[in-house]
């Protein structure tokens, strides 16, 4: 899509601006018309008079910031001088972002965007905008003109992705350019207007060690996640919406070692690999003539011809498990991947209940076995109630024992209370038990210090007794 397209599509270029903002139930106040419709204007005199040098210069291509606020400027300015009552002359600064976000970025909600606290955008139809801003969510001044000016922005995230949405096809899963997750859904199937859910990645991938200054795990048991990774162990990270699933499984795949070959399957590509030897796949959905679609199933397939040494799934959600599981059964030690659940053991009966929707008549007993066999670890992940997220349980699972799997907690958070703010207060606990598969880690070269997995004396007694 030409600039010029793009800008003409744009008709209603309205944010609703914090310096004119009522907070009188939703009302418009005399100053917001005023700002709408001297933007407007400015949009329009731009589209209308822009020179072949300055639509250079507002390319999406263009890098200096600087140059395009000029170009603006100017026609702020213009507007300005010929209407002396449109706007203050002290909010041409705020005209000239306004409306280079509408025109180069997501319009209203690029602020947000930017705003490196916040973690979560969330539109539920154009007049109401939410943000989750240090694990709290809360209603912004943010707002869209009307569902056309809503719709505009996400065509704009859509069109370079190659994805559509429309009546026949409401809802989507994509990403923006810097691999935030954004899932969009239209009416009829949402009856408040075109709802957008944006979920921000980190400009800087995160490590380890932010992890452990977050206070999502300790040094133990990231030493243990390390060696689990290098020692080729399944792990699946589970986990309820938001708890943090994609992030934990970005950080323990940087412990992959740059020598293996890593191939990555997603629905939208959002995890962040650092290695060099990394294929990325994405799945596509159906055309408009309902052809061509290309599930996880049907790369996960593909992958296994593709001469991997881990199969990474950014999320199973139906049938793609069994194929998930054959892999790591067949010779592919190592491979990741995230489902949604709320404790180790749920994640195990969900991915039963995920293979049964392959389509294949199996016996639960058959499908037990290939899970027991398949998956060494489940790292259990939780969003606590002041919105930060902890790893909750490192389980190993074991084996079969009659018609069930065994499974046993290797490492688990232990909450005593709430600080005077309401933040949780607990450590992380080794239960003493050692897992299974330290076989692994000698076949690979891995040591871990004598007594690493016993608790500490001042809360051994402790987690005695949670135990019980």
């Amino acid at each position: 899509m030409s600039l010029l397209t793009s800008l003409g599509r744009i008709d209603g270029i309205n944010k609703q601006v914090m310096i004119f903002s009522s907070h009188d139930e939703g009302q418009e106040t005399i100053e917001d018309r005023s700002y709408q419709a001297a933007k407007h204007r400015i949009h329009q005199l731009i589209v209308d008079g822009m020179t072949p040098d300055e639509q250079k210069v507002l390319s999406a291509a263009s890098n200096d910031s600087h140059q395009i606020d000029e170009v603006i400027q100017k026609y702020c300015q213009q507007v300005i001088d010929n209407e002396a009552f449109a706007v203050p002359r002290g909010y041409i600064p705020q005209l000239v972002v306004d409306i280079r976000d509408e025109m180069l970025g997501l319009g209203p909600i690029q602020s947000l965007l930017n705003d490196e606290s916040v973690t979560e955008v969330m539109v539920n139809g154009p007049q109401k905008v939410f943000a989750e801003r240090l694990g709290k969510v809360e209603l912004t001044d943010v707002k869209f003109h009307d569902n056309a000016h809503l719709m505009n922005i996400i065509e704009r995230i859509l069109t370079p992705l190659g994805r559509r949405i429309d009546e026949a096809s409401p809802l989507v899963d994509a990403r923006l350019e810097d691999g935030s997750r954004v899932n969009i859904i239209i009416p009829p199937l949402s009856l408040v207007g075109p709802a957008l859910t944006i979920r921000k990645f980190s400009k800087k991938p995160l490590t380890v060690d932010n992890l452990i200054s977050f206070g999502t795990i300790d040094a133990k048991m990231a030493k243990f996640l390390q060696a689990c990774v290098k020692a080729r162990v399944n792990i699946l990270v589970s986990g309820g919406t938001g708890s943090g699933k994609t992030t934990t499984l970005n950080v323990i795949s940087s412990f992959i070692p740059e020598a293996e070959r890593i191939v990555t399957i997603e629905d939208a590509a959002e995890l962040r690999l650092q290695q060099e030897n990394l294929v990325i796949l994405e799945s596509r959905p159906a055309n408009i003539e309902g052809e061509g679609q290309i599930t996880i199933r049907d790369l996960v397939r593909n992958a296994l011809r593709m001469r991997p040494d881990r199969i990474i799934v950014g999320e199973v959600r139906s049938g793609e498990a069994l194929d998930m599981l054959q892999a790591m059964n067949t010779g592919h030690d190592g491979s990741l991947t995230t489902a949604h659940a709320n404790s180790p053991r749920d994640a195990l009966s969900r991915l039963e209940t995920m293979v049964l929707m392959s389509g294949l008549e199996l016996p639960v007993r058959a499908i037990r076995e290939q899970i027991s066999s398949a998956i060494d670890l489940v790292i259990q992940q939780s969003r606590m109630k002041d919105g930060s997220r902890k790893i909750t349980h490192v389980t190993e699972v074991q084996h079969m024992e009659g018609n069930t799997i065994t499974t046993q907690d290797i490492f688990r958070y232990e909450q005593t209370g709430f600080d005077d703010n309401g933040k949780p207060i607990g450590h992380f606990v080794p239960t003493g038990l050692q897992p299974s598969f330290m076989d692994k880690f000698e076949l690979n070269g891995i040591e871990l210090p004598e007594n690493f997995f016993m608790p500490e004396s001042g809360i051994r007694e402790s987690y005695r007794r949670s135990a019980l």
